[in-house]
């Protein structure tokens, strides 16, 4: 085996290139697993990207990566491929707290179909990654440390709820991340991060987060530094499985394919505030407003206009907060004094609800899927700000826990998606007079992540972003 590489290199080399140079013995499973946990034992430290490491039970899958690799077995398509998973996610053998003090001793014994997905499809489990208490947040503190940091600006927040997985990736301490997204929680961080990452249609990934079943609004996803990685980690992590009725149940396409066929000229919508009455920093603007005339330039029509619907915030809290009540109650008697201000607060509304405001709630997430549905009759793709402003400051999240839409008024673009379903990625596209990253929302039809992905993948060939490196890498 060589062992030229050094592990900076490696680090932000592409997955797809990495597994290559595992399959034609170049580079050895352990070189990059050393490698890889070299720069987490020096960088996640500053960051507290992962809550769990799982080094030994890494060390030794590394291990039978390599000799597969050397005895001629076939591989998978993440053959020796460091990935973190979100801390939401159960992982039989490994501590899974939920970002929450109550299940800081918490080790499962069972995991979900996407954790056994990709672990067939040779990845290797390197750790757990912080999250806010339950994911109800889109910033990644709680009670079980410091706050996760943000690689360009350590005195910023990478976003939630996925902070974890998105400040590991951009800091190149995880080739590949696992997300989930709920209300935004893979995009906002994506976005503050300067990452990829893809909500694909909910039920395209079977959901393994423990109780999310009941959480329609729910998915997983990938988040990577570029595209086609994250089209690779989409093909091992979709497809139906009856241990979740969500699931779509008719086998996905083949992303990897979507990304090297020829994409035709598409019907572009763009809105820069989606109808909301809330501030969009000027230089989330202004490199908006560039990424949709590149699309323009690529040839595409391009027309303003959205959805004929925005999300009420303080009814979208009674849907999510009355399922999220459903498995959480117990905690509000048992151990009220370990929960997060804003985590209590989220089970207290769900417990509050009445009967007609959940009532309410349904119709108009009805509505809302109709209103996507019209709209995606007209066009193919819709642009937006991921998030309405760059990364703030840790600890300036709102404090309130009563003004609903204060708290969402930095990320009011990505929540409508997850109750109408549709598939939505962001894209690095800019960076703020002060270096943060600003990312760019794409939205597709139903079912119809591939679109997105080449989207993607054309605004990144015509706009590259995986080659800038954040300062603490």
């Amino acid at each position: 085996m060589v062992s030229s590489y050094e592990d900076r290199e490696l680090a932000f080399t592409p997955v797809y290139q990495l597994k290559e140079l595992i399959k034609q013995k170049k580079l050895s499973s352990v070189e990059l697993f050393n490698a890889i946990f070299r720069r987490i034992e020096e960088i996640n430290p500053k960051l507290n990207a992962y809550l769990t490491l799982a080094q030994e039970e890494a060390y030794k899958a590394a291990r039978d990566a390599e000799r597969a690799v050397m005895t001629g077995e076939d591989l998978g398509p993440l053959h020796g491929i460091p990935v973190s998973i979100k801390d939401l996610v159960e992982t039989k053998g490994i501590r899974t707290t939920f970002g929450s003090l109550v299940f800081r001793d918490n080790i499962p014994q069972t995991e979900g179909p996407m954790v056994k997905r990709l672990k067939e499809a040779g990845a290797i489990i390197i750790g757990k990654t912080n999250c806010p208490e339950g994911g109800a947040a889109g910033y990644t503190e709680n009670k079980l440390g410091d706050a996760c940091r943000n690689p360009w600006n350590t005195d910023r927040t990478p976003g939630g709820s996925s902070g974890g997985a998105a400040a590991a990736v951009a800091a190149g301490i995880s080739p590949l991340a696992q997300g989930g997204d709920g209300g935004g929680s893979i995009r906002i961080p994506a976005s503050f991060s300067g990452i990829y990452g893809i909500k694909p249609t909910n039920g395209r990934v079977p959901l393994d987060v423990k109780d999310w079943g009941i959480l329609s609004n729910a998915c997983l996803g990938p988040m990577t530094r570029n595209v086609r990685d994250a089209a690779l980690m989409l093909n091992v992590m979709a497809g139906p499985d009856k241990s979740d009725y969500t699931c779509i149940r008719k086998p996905h396409p083949d992303y990897l394919k979507a990304l090297d066929s020829k994409m035709g000229t598409l019907r572009i919508a763009w809105s820069v505030d989606l109808g909301y009455e809330v501030h969009v920093d000027s230089d989330v603007v202004s490199m908006f407003k560039k990424a949709v005339k590149i699309f323009e330039d690529l040839g595409h029509r391009i027309e303003e206009a959205a959805p004929k619907t925005v999300i009420h915030f303080d009814t979208w809290e009674i849907n999510v907060a009355s399922r999220s009540f459903i498995p959480y109650r117990h905690l509000l008697e048992e151990h009220p004094d370990e929960l997060t201000d804003y985590f209590k607060a989220y089970v207290e509304c769900g417990r509050d609800a009445t009967g007609v405001e959940v009532a309410k709630s349904w119709v108009e997430v009805e509505k809302i899927r109709g209103a996507c549905l019209d709209f995606f009759e007209e066009y193919d793709l819709l642009l937006t700000p991921t998030v309405a402003i760059p990364a703030f400051k840790i600890g300036l999240r709102d404090k309130s826990l009563g003004k609903v839409m204060d708290s969402w008024a930095f990320c009011p673009f990505s929540a409508i998606f997850n109750l109408s379903r549709n598939p939505a990625a962001s894209v690095p596209c800019g960076f703020s007079s002060d270096g943060l990253p600003i990312g760019l929302q794409i939205v597709g039809r139903l079912e119809d992540e591939a679109t997105v992905l080449q989207a993607s993948a054309a605004f990144e060939q015509a706009c590259p972003w995986a080659d800038k490196y954040p300062p603490v890498s």
